[in-house]
């Protein structure tokens, strides 16, 4: 069974980050000495990076779920909560990720280039973060937002310089078995290579690889046999070597008609295939026929009659036996001077540019659009940070309800639904209208905090636990007053004579 995969569905899902605390620092004398409360950590990324070990997405094909760490809670005590770890994902050079409708998203080629799959979530604030000279005791924090999840496609395109095509059983395995130190399965019945095999070959002074891709039959650009599955493979291939069978036994075959579908089904697939990075087109590249088995009498015969054909069209020919090796080594070095030149020819790779992309002067971040749906008329709310800001909320407290409507009513959000029409009462979705946050306008959002003060303060921290020395010695002098003054009342009263003695009465 081959153990060689080149395309898988990978499932991965970012970390989420942790939340923020709500915590009062208390110490001795001072019961109520502020918040304390620390920030919750950030989520990991999920990142592809290339490396040069990893050959197959075999792993992937096995576990297509991939999660990376979440951030923990913040705590108090000014303790900010631990960031998650990033997800280190290795994948073979040439792997090309896309989104499951075929959208490019990435191009991995080289050594070390990365690619951030799904971007962690951002840790709440904790109400330390929160605090201000207005909002002195936050009695909130905000929540974590959860991390990016997203379905990629991982397809594997190898990154060779001479492609081998042909019909199965036409040599290829046994040409690249000859010519390198591959050894790839090589039987007597079709469809045996399953998957590509690499050989790595050296002639003279130069060095390159050659990919050999099962075989191809009519109708592989559409779908039938194994071609469709493994095609890609040549696309970064500089050289195409057309691997003719001239001892086929099969009717209604032969070496001319073989080359003539096997370009008909390159041409196909070509017309699909979208070409970048200053890479040559398909059928633009270098081509090259090898007039394999001339070993067996017939085969020589029929590669002497058809190889004037082949060259009329311009067409470099080498007949060629793996069996014997005989014809390999001028092959190889017309392969080495060929890949030379498209390696020179080749565009110098440019640095990644940093594209700087300023935020317009007339962009708010956010948009208000009026909407109809099945339950009546509704307003929509889209923008990055209003959609963050309710993901962070803390739904369950009052006070960090109105701090949301704080936050929103200051970007301006209520000012463009009273603009769009909307009024008190209308119902309003903030994000997507498939899981945003769903609610009944109000323009003025009361939170049991106004009715205490300031939202974000607390009145026990105005209050003093300790008097100080000079209000102490006010206090005793008030005393004391108090009670000099009670004592001269009673004795005026006693000189006045209106003291009465009690047994007067009994007597």
């Amino acid at each position: 069974m081959a153990t060689f995969v080149d395309r898988v569905v990978l499932h991965v899902a970012a970390g989420d980050g942790g939340n923020g605390c709500a915590s009062i620092r208390r110490e001795k004398f001072k019961p109520l000495a502020g918040p304390d409360g620390a920030n919750g950590g950030r989520g990991g990324d999920v990142v592809l990076v290339v490396d040069p070990q990893t050959t197959t997405l075999l792993a992937y094909h096995h576990a297509p779920h991939q999660r990376a760490t979440s951030g923990t809670q913040g705590a108090g005590d000014m303790r900010a909560g631990r960031n998650g770890e990033d997800l280190v994902l290795p994948v073979p050079d040439g792997t090309v990720v896309k989104t499951p409708d075929g959208e490019v998203l990435a191009d991995l080629v080289g050594a070390g280039t990365r690619f951030v799959a799904a971007t962690g979530g951002h840790g709440g604030l904790g109400n330390a973060a929160l605090a201000s000279p207005r909002r002195k005791a936050p009695g909130f924090a905000l929540l974590g937002e959860e991390g990016e999840q997203i379905d990629l496609v991982l397809e594997l395109k190898s990154v060779a310089d001479v492609a081998l095509v042909g019909f199965p059983s036409a040599g290829k395995s046994s040409l690249i078995a000859a010519m390198s130190a591959a050894r790839p399965k090589i039987a007597d019945y079709p469809f045996t290579t399953l998957v590509p095999n690499l050989g790595v070959v050296q002639a003279g002074g130069e060095r390159y690889t050659v990919a050999d891709v099962p075989g191809l039959i009519p109708g592989a650009s559409q779908g039938k046999g194994l071609g469709l599955e493994f095609l890609r493979h040549i696309e970064r291939c500089a050289v195409i070597v057309h691997v003719l069978d001239c001892a086929t036994l099969e009717p209604g075959r032969d070496p001319i008609s073989d080359l003539d579908t096997i370009e008909a089904e390159l041409g196909a697939y070509a017309g699909d295939l979208d070409i970048a990075g200053g890479r040559v087109p398909l059928m633009d590249r270098p081509r090259i026929v090898v007039l394999n088995k001339i070993d067996v009498p017939e085969a020589r015969d029929l590669a002497e009659l058809v190889r004037p054909d082949l060259e009329a069209r311009g067409l470099p020919v080498f007949e060629i036996s793996t069996a014997s090796h005989e014809g390999l080594r001028p092959l190889s070095f017309a392969l080495a001077e060929i890949v030379a030149r498209a390696r020179a020819e080749a565009p110098t790779p440019e640095a990644t540019r940093v594209i700087l992309r300023p935020k317009a002067v007339d962009d708010v971040g956010f948009n208000v659009s009026r909407r109809t749906g099945p339950d009546g008329v509704f307003y929509q709310v889209r923008g990055t940070k209003p959609e963050r800001w309710v993901r962070q909320t803390d739904f369950n407290n009052d006070e960090a309800v109105g701090y949301l409507a704080d936050r929103l009513a200051k970007v301006g959000i209520e000012e463009q639904l009273y603009k769009v029409g909307a009024v008190a009462g209308d119902t309003v979705v903030i994000g997507p209208v498939e899981g945003g946050v769903v609610f009944d306008w109000e323009p003025t959002l009361q939170a049991g905090a106004e009715l205490l003060g300031p939202r974000g303060t607390d009145l026990r921290l105005e209050e003093s636990a300790r008097p100080t020395r000079a209000e102490k010695r006010r206090g005793y002098h008030d005393l004391m007053d108090a009670k000099a003054a009670t004592r001269e009342e009673l004795w005026t009263e006693r000189d006045s004579g209106r003291w009465t003695d009690p047994t007067a009465d009994e007597e």
